[in-house]
């Protein structure tokens, strides 16, 4: 019986192979494109948890429901001052920042 190899890789593994490594501008983009998807995405699955519609989060901020939706698909790049809004405002929570080196 033979053994099979294990062709599993990680995440970075597979970005570095297929995408480039860390520090070329097509991973880079990579990277940076994920970043804004992860907080549209953040922001969905917040306002969904409160039961709220993309209408009702952007009447409690003071913003249309396009730009809301805008921002949830990652069409749009959100400012921070309009994230502590969407967070602290419309959706009762706060922000935590880190920075990483």
């Amino acid at each position: 019986m033979s053994k099979k190899e294990n062709n599993t890789m990680t995440l970075d593994q597979f970005k570095d192979k297929h995408i480039g490594q860390v520090g070329t501008s097509k991973r880079d983009n990579l990277e940076e494109g994920y970043e804004n998807f992860k907080l549209g995405a953040l922001i969905h699955e917040a306002r969904l948890e409160k039961g709220l519609t993309q209408t009702q989060l952007a009447e409690k901020i003071g913003t249309s429901k396009s730009y809301i939706s805008k921002i949830e698909n990652n069409l749009k790049e959100v400012r921070l001052s309009t994230l502590k809004k969407i967070v602290e405002l419309g959706l009762g929570g706060q922000i935590e920042l880190s920075i990483k080196f």
